[in-house]
């Protein structure tokens, strides 16, 4: 901090030198002139001399943001000529200029970064991919200040010696004008003679230039990707879509709608993981589960505490009516009446506008198409541990027809994870009857909420009666006569758990095999690679959903679906990037986990200061109400402002509560805004409104406040 304060003062220090001293008329027009002669005398004289001071000299001007560097680069061609005067001022601008890009970034870079944190990041990144080719356009046209573009890249993260060079390059078609200038000194009026209107004009194609240069590369670049592939003449489809999950369907829904000619191949069940194994399903188990709680706890709403039979039977018939009943909404036959081709089979893309389907009744048809969107979802990842495929475990996609015929939940069930699936289904199973262990390598549960979240999800499922075993590495799975065990190891000791069943929930693996994506050169490793457009190496085959990521919900899926399918059929036109700004989720343990958003975590790990704001749910009507008095909201802004940064709730309902702030969050309203809607009383949406009314207490205007009540005071007299 002294050092930046201190190379501050000297830089300031120099400036006011400059304007006391008067400096700056000798780096005027007149004021050249008028010298030119005895410069150059003295530069006869002493010319080795006179070089390195005027080399000096041109970079201090530039490294401290002076004006004058053009009258200096007409001084180089008048007291030197073209070509020495043409090597000082490429080398001394350029060295000044990176002087003055290391200075803005050692002083300010850091307090920007604090302050706009997640604005910089994206900067950033965008620099990093082109940050050469922008430097390079500002460089080439002279209207952009050159002192500005110094400091600003400075607190970019661009390289130095990439800001060196592309700024030597860049510069060197500007300073060869002025300095060829400089040789006519005498021919002069003002500085408007040099950058005339048809020079100003010739500049500005010069820095459209990369950007013509860019387009010719980008056609290159795409005709040599489809190097070897034979484009048909004409298409089938508009647009094929694989996989019928949550991104399929509404990349085909959006096709068919602006009329598009498109055809949904699904392998297996229409709608999906969520549909069929994942979200249906588990929110089925867990509201069955929540009532035999709320039974065997009614004393907390004064009536009397009354375990109830529990048929696991009948748990899970209603799961699969409840999957029935909404699948209508995603069936063949709805999205045929949609105007989408619908074909059940494995699709296989066999080059990039080619897609050979192998139908269920055993035909191959072969379709030709314009675009195709990959949204093949992913599946549970099933760690390689010793013995664990002959434990007869489950998963979230396979538990629903296995556990079917069970009368009685499994007795000692051990879930491998504990993320927001693992969490989820243990307490439904404890509720239902079972003795839950989770076993979870990492140090907490829900890894990715901050630590009081996790506290507090952990002692909720404590007292639902699981046991969390975290810090826990599972390890081999065996069986000994009609017991199976996990040996898992905790702080290199080793311990057994013995269980009956074993449902594995690690996290979800992308689906990437089967559908041509290899044999086509598609990158991929955990996800298929794509670009923010959702484009792969081939700029008509996108991806979206779990199997491009970033996050895996279903919510996330059908928000890049819009993407996929617009930018497919229209990004000839105009394309669009994702936007995850706001991305919700919620963890529906009883009570729910929402966030959206900054955690108090993540704000730390990204040095981005904070101010939180609490309310607790023990203090709303409604919660009291409903014996339901757990949980809290945090709201986290910068300080003194309302701008929502990030939002966790923790309580009943908390995924619906969370809506008005990823709304107020995409819509830039801040808690204020909030603060003055209406809210009907008695809700839990009142609790958002005194969230907003805790934060105005905390930054309200004490002075003034002090002199309202003064002015009170008077009044009173």
């Amino acid at each position: 901090m002294l050092k930046k304060a201190a190379l501050l003062g000297i830089i300031a220090a120099l400036v006011a030198a400059f304007f006391v001293f008067d400096l700056n008329q000798y780096l005027t027009l007149t004021g050249l002139k008028e010298s030119v002669d005895e410069f150059s005398e003295y530069i006869d004289q002493n010319p080795v001399l006179s070089i390195s001071v005027f080399f000096a000299i041109y970079v201090a001007v530039t490294a401290l943001s002076l004006p004058g560097a053009a009258i200096l680069t007409l001084a180089a061609g008048a007291l030197f000529g073209l070509w020495l005067g043409l090597l000082l001022v490429s080398f001394a601008s350029t060295i000044g200029a990176t002087l003055a890009f290391l200075s803005a970034r050692f002083v300010f870079r850091d307090t920007v970064k604090k302050r706009f944190g997640e604005k910089l990041k994206k900067i950033d990144e965008g620099v990093e991919k082109q940050g050469a080719f922008y430097l390079f356009t500002l460089r080439l046209v002279p209207v952009f200040p050159f002192f500005a573009i110094n400091l600003l890249m400075g607190l970019t993260s661009l390289k130095t010696r990439t800001f060196y060079w592309v700024s030597q390059l860049g510069m060197l078609a500007g300073t060869l004008v002025y300095v060829n200038a400089g040789t006519q000194l005498a021919q002069l009026d003002s500085l408007s003679g040099i950058v005339s209107p048809d020079l100003i004009l010739s500049f500005v194609l010069l820095g459209i230039f990369p950007w013509i240069a860019k387009a010719i590369v980008t056609i290159v670049n795409r005709r040599r990707v489809y190097k070897g592939y034979q484009k048909p003449a004409s298409f089938d489809r508009n647009l094929v879509v694989i996989g019928a999950g949550a991104g399929g369907l509404v990349t085909s829904y959006i096709a068919a709608a602006v009329k598009a000619k498109v055809t949904l191949v699904e392998a297996s069940e229409m709608g999906g993981d969520c549909l069929n194994y994942g979200c249906v399903p588990s929110k089925a188990l867990i509201k069955s589960a929540k009532v035999a709680s709320q039974s065997a706890n009614a004393s907390r709403y004064g009536l009397t505490d009354t375990p109830i039979a529990i048929s696991f039977k009948q748990v899970i018939k209603r799961v699969h009516e409840v999957i029935a009943t909404i699948s209508p909404n995603d069936s063949v036959q709805r999205y045929t009446e949609l105007g989408v081709d619908v074909v059940k089979g494995y699709a296989k893309i066999v080059d990039p506008w080619r897609v050979e389907i192998t139908r269920d009744d055993g035909q191959v048809q072969t379709l030709t198409t314009r675009s195709i969107v990959v949204t093949t979802g992913a599946r549970p990842f099933v760690p390689p541990l010793k013995g664990i495929e002959q434990s007869g475990y489950v998963t979230s996609d396979t538990m629903w027809n296995v556990f079917c015929d069970r009368e009685h939940a499994p007795k000692r069930l051990v879930v491998l994870g504990g993320g927001p699936i693992g969490c989820e289904l243990a307490q439904a199973f404890s509720r239902l009857g079972s003795q839950v262990t989770i076993v979870e390598q990492a140090k907490q549960i829900m890894g990715r909420e901050d630590a009081e979240i996790a506290r507090f999800v952990t002692d909720t499922l404590e007292a639902s009666g699981v046991t969390i075993l975290t810090g826990h590495k599972a390890g081999q799975f065996s069986q000994k006569s009609e017991t199976r065990q996990l040996q898992v190891t905790h702080n290199d000791e080793r311990k057994t758990i013995e269980y009956d069943e074993v449902i594995v929930a690690v996290g979800r693996k992308a689906r990437l095999e089967g559908f041509g994506l290899k044999e086509l050169g598609i990158n991929f490793d955990r996800t298929i690679e794509a670009d923010e457009f959702l484009q792969t190496r081939f700029p008509n085959i996108y991806a979206a959903g779990d199997v491009v990521g970033p996050y895996q919900f279903t919510h996330v899926a059908s928000h890049q679906a819009w993407y996929a399918a617009v930018n497919a059929l229209f990004g000839t036109f105009k394309k669009f990037k994702v936007d995850y700004r706001v991305i919700p989720w919620t963890t529906f343990v009883d009570p729910e986990v929402a966030r959206v958003g900054l955690n108090e975590t993540e704000a730390k790990e990204k040095n981005i200061d904070v101010e939180v704001t609490r309310y607790e749910f023990a203090e709303l009507d409604r919660a009291v109400t409903e014996s339901a008095r757990q949980g809290f909201i945090k709201v986290l802004t910068p300080p003194g402002k309302d701008k929502i940064l990030g939002v966790t709730i923790v309580s009943e309902h908390a995924g619906d509560l969370l809506a008005e702030f990823v709304l107020a969050m995409k819509h830039k309203l801040g808690l204020n805004k909030i603060l003055g809607t209406i809210h009907a009383y008695p809700t839990w949406a009142e609790g958002a409104k005194y969230a907003a009314g805790n934060w105005k207490k905390a930054n309200s205007p004490e002075s003034l406040l002090n002199w309202v009540e003064k002015y009170h005071t008077w009044r009173r007299k």
